[in-house]
């Protein structure tokens, strides 16, 4: 170590020695040797008086490599950094354009506290610098030295000096120009520094033919910032962008994808434009697939997400996602997930027999997804779905472990969508019971055999099978295990009971998992409670599950959209989610489509409003009603007192929830009256699962007029991830709309309030939403919503059909919903004799019907007090 350092000391003298030399070539040499070391991690900071003499040179390589050091060694050696200023300060006025550009570049790029005021005057000289070189490279060390000394660039106006090189005649001026305002405005997200208008953008879009390629990108990606006012400029902004679809460098195809996505939703689809832009979008994308693989997987990507938002791009080119031998496996992968998304009844047997095809690859990760795409493409494409099983049934012979396992888990979602039509394979599945051994298949089966129990005569013998080694199996595996066993016993009570008892004693007795205990005691406790309540609930008709279970919630496809060519487009997660740092992150959105601007009150609008029994549609955007409600005063106007707080005791320790086992439940039948409770659970403040159901508490539905159950108005793929539920009830004599908001978005939901269209009563709200606390991604909220009659009046069809808008930050929603007309009456039922003859004449005659009461034997004064009471 002592040798190395004599060594290191001895070069340095050399070094100093040299760069001192009054020979010009020996100076540069030693300058190279210099920069050398310094590039393998020498310390030669040491020398930095010497080399910032050598500045004062003519010799633009000597120049370059001295800056190189300058900015390498000016942060540790800040005092000495000052030395070259006034060279810097010389240099930003020489008559070769190139120093001054060098100099002002390196001005920038030595991030230095002490020295940056010094910097300000030369680099106000090179903003307005006659060449374009030094203007476009002064642009962007505007940016730099905001990120040192943001206040330092405001006093100095450098930021309205940078707005002007917008409108710079020179191309790459205008493009790093709005990369610095850019770059800026990103870590100052409300200084409406880029305020974009006609003209500005006109601006751009003349700069953006001259542009190398990145300036092209800056100047693209600036564009994707601006909302146009109408459909006719957006068109014209596509029209002038369309062209750099067929660039060379994928960057600027993306940029370019970018922005035209983003303006495409302001452009009417039955536009003949429209239909021009989709097929144009189409052939650069696929040419991406044609480059190396690390590029195709970042077009993949985006194309992952561009699929998801309009599939009818390219819908036509299935055939360049199918997989190439020497493809790697994430290209594999990705294209297998676009493959799915593509899949229609046109082009379904296409798919599958690719599909068939890669589950007999070698490829193990690779073979799974084929086999679950296959289950994809039944559940989606319900014309295929028999094919699929037969597929799959095929796949299953095979006999490969992992191909049956895989088959097997997607056939469980098969049956879940299509209910009673494909049962008949389950005697194939049950003969691969025994080569089952990861979790997501075993539990797969579980599920199989407990829900189709009635029809495999052997169910007990196959689930006690997987009851031996119940505490050796995942988590996964028990839950389903327990919930099987429980819907078994509810299907043949009689020949179960004692299995039953033993699964509900390992879940809750011997297991030390809190959840599968909790769904123990829960299903102990609905047993030995109410059989036929349990019936219910364990044996209730499921949802069919969704076609697209792996889609990207809307709001934040929207915000991926306008990500697209970012390394958000490439994780599908949003930048806010994984960059670091204090520079606050701008959520950016999609525009409002096309064809918004339709008045609510629309007498069209109002007679079609019929609501079937069907999930309630979303009404079309109107314009007036959303001017309304964005005008609203969304200011809370009391503040409640917090909920109190709900006790969580729980004393089950070991007691027997049954009360005495299974026999009396047995014993009784499912039509005989629950068991006997245990006295532990009648006391008052026993807590036990008592307070889980509200048995007994005292807790409960206020008593009053009946109110129908709720029912979901908005669905969360309709609202951008908000879901309503609602129903509506009269309590105390006050109408109420009781809604229960959900959010299934990512982003928080704050802002809200709410709206009615005139309707046949005058229904409206009698004060604001109430909603006193943002609501966080997978929250739920119950809301209580005052009703008066007082509002506008306007016929309805259906009569009690209520048109609802509800906004916050994030969009404004329609729905309709209907109200049950026994809301509207008064509890006592009373009417005065002077206002009842009126409203009995104001009867049209022909809704009037007689009938005659035959052997009534009631006097006057009884028949006025029986409806009196």
């Amino acid at each position: 170590m002592f040798l190395f350092s004599l060594v290191c000391s001895g070069e340095i003298f050399e070094l100093k020695a040299e760069l001192n030399s009054d020979k010009k070539e020996k100076k540069k040499e030693a300058v190279k040797k210099v920069i050398a070391s310094m590039t393998v991690g020498k310390d030669v900071s040491a020398l930095f008086p010497d080399v910032v003499n050598c500045m004062q040179t003519d010799n633009l390589e000597l120049k370059k490599l001295v800056y190189l050091y300058l900015m390498n060694y000016a942060k540790s050696q800040p005092d000495m950094a000052i030395m070259a200023v006034n060279t810097f300060v010389k240099d930003c006025e020489d008559p070769n354009p190139l120093i001054r550009a060098l100099a002002v570049r390196t001005m920038g790029c030595i991030r230095v506290d002490k020295i940056t005021e010094y910097l300000c005057e030369p680099l106000r000289k090179c903003l307005k610098d006659e060449d374009p070189y030094v203007r476009k490279t002064a642009a962007v060390c505007v940016a730099k030295l905001h990120d040192i000394n943001a206040q330092l660039v405001e006093d100095q106006g450098f930021l309205d000096t940078l707005k002007d090189l917008i409108s710079d005649s020179n191309p790459m001026v205008v493009a790093n120009a709005v990369a610095a305002l850019s770059e800026i405005a990103e870590s100052h997200p409300n200084s409406n520094l880029l305020d974009l208008n006609p003209q500005t953008i006109n601006k751009l879009l003349t700069a953006l033919n001259e542009c190398t390629e990145w300036g092209q990108i800056f100047i693209l990606d600036c564009l994707a910032n601006y909302t146009p006012r109408d459909d006719r400029e957006s068109q014209s902004i596509c029209e002038r962008v369309t062209p750099r679809l067929s660039h060379a460098n994928s960057a600027v195809v993306l940029s370019a994808v970018k922005v035209l996505m983003k303006f495409m939703e302001m452009l009417p689809k039955d536009l003949d434009y429209y239909g021009t832009l989709l097929k144009k979008l189409a052939p650069p994308l696929v040419t991406l697939l044609s480059a190396e693989p690390e590029l195709q997987y970042v077009a993949l990507r985006n194309i992952n997400l561009i699929v998801q938002r309009r599939p009818e791009i390219m819908k036509h080119e299935m055939k360049v996602f199918f997989v190439k031998y020497n493809d790697p496996i994430y290209v594999k992968l990705e294209k297998l997930d676009i493959m799915i998304r593509l899949a229609s009844q046109a082009n379904i047997a296409q798919v599958l027999a690719e599909l068939k095809e890669y589950a007999t690859e070698v490829d193990v990760d690779f073979v799974r997804k084929a086999v679950r795409a296959i289950g994809r493409c039944a559940i989606k494409v319900e014309q295929s779905a028999e094919r699929c099983v037969s597929t799959l049934l095929d796949l299953i012979q095979t006999k490969v472990n992992y191909v049956v396992q895989e088959a097997i888990v997607v056939i469980k979602d098969i049956f879940r969508k299509y209910p009673n039509k494909y049962e008949s394979v389950i005697a194939t599945l049950c003969e691969n019971l025994d080569s089952l051994d990861e979790p997501e298949a075993r539990a797969a089966m579980i599920w199989i055999v407990g829900e189709y129990a009635e029809r495999i005569d052997n169910a007990d013998e196959l689930l006690e099978s997987f009851l031996e080694g119940f505490h050796d199996e995942s988590t996964q595996v028990q839950l389903q295990l327990l919930t099987a066993i429980v819907k078994l016993f509810l299907k043949k009570p009689t020949e179960t009971q004692e299995l039953v008892q033993q699964v509900l004693s390992l879940a809750t007795q011997d297991s030390d998992n809190p959840d599968l205990r909790d769904r123990g005691y829960i299903y102990w406790r609905l047993l030995s409670t109410d059989p036929v309540a349990a019936k219910e609930v364990v044996l209730a008709e499921k949802p069919l599950i969704s076609e697209e279970t792996d889609l990207i919630e809307p709001t934040l496809l929207e915000e991926l959209i306008c990500h697209i060519g970012t390394l958000a487009s490439v994780y599908h997660k949003p930048p806010s989610a994984f960059v670091e740092g204090s520079r606050g992150v701008q959520h950016k959105r999609l525009p409002c489509s096309a064809g918004s601007g339709e008045s609510v009150d629309s007498p069209e609008t109002s007679s079609t409003a019929g609501v079937s029994d069907a999930p309630p549609a979303v009404i079309p955007s109107q314009g007036d009603l959303l001017g309304d409600l964005l005008n609203l005063d969304l200011t809370p106007t009391t503040t409640g007192p917090p909920p109190p707080a709900v006790s969580t005791g729980m004393q089950l320790g070991a007691m027997d929830l049954l009360g005495g086992g299974l026999d009396s439940l047995i014993g009784a039948g499912f039509g005989a009256a629950p068991a006997a409770m245990p006295a532990s659970f009648g006391a008052p403040g026993s807590g036990g699962l008592d307070d889980l159901f509200d048995l007994g508490s005292g807790v409960g539905m206020p008593m009053g007029a009946y109110s129908p159950p709720k029912s979901v108005w908005l669905q969360a793929m309709k609202a951008k991830g908000l879901e309503i539920s609602g129903t509506f009830a009269r309590r105390a004599g006050v109408i109420q709309m009781e809604m229960t908001l959900t959010n299934k978005a990512m982003s928080v939901m704050t802002d809200f309030a709410i709206q009615f269209n005139r309707n046949s009563f005058g229904l409206s709200p009698a004060g604001p939403l109430q909603v006193l606390t943002p609501l966080s991604p997978n929250q739920s909220i119950e809301v209580a919503l005052p009703l008066n009659t007082s509002g506008p009046v306007m016929k309805m069809d259906p009569l009690n059909n209520l048109q609802v808008a509800v906004k916050n930050n994030i969009d404004v929603f329609y729905f309709s919903c209907q109200y049950p007309i026994s809301m509207l009456f008064v509890e006592d039922g009373k009417m005065e004799r002077q206002i009842f003859l009126a409203t009995w004449k104001d009867i049209p005659n022909e809704n009037e019907s007689q009938f005659q009461i035959k052997d009534c034997h009631l006097i006057c004064e009884e028949l006025d007090s029986t409806f009196l009471n």
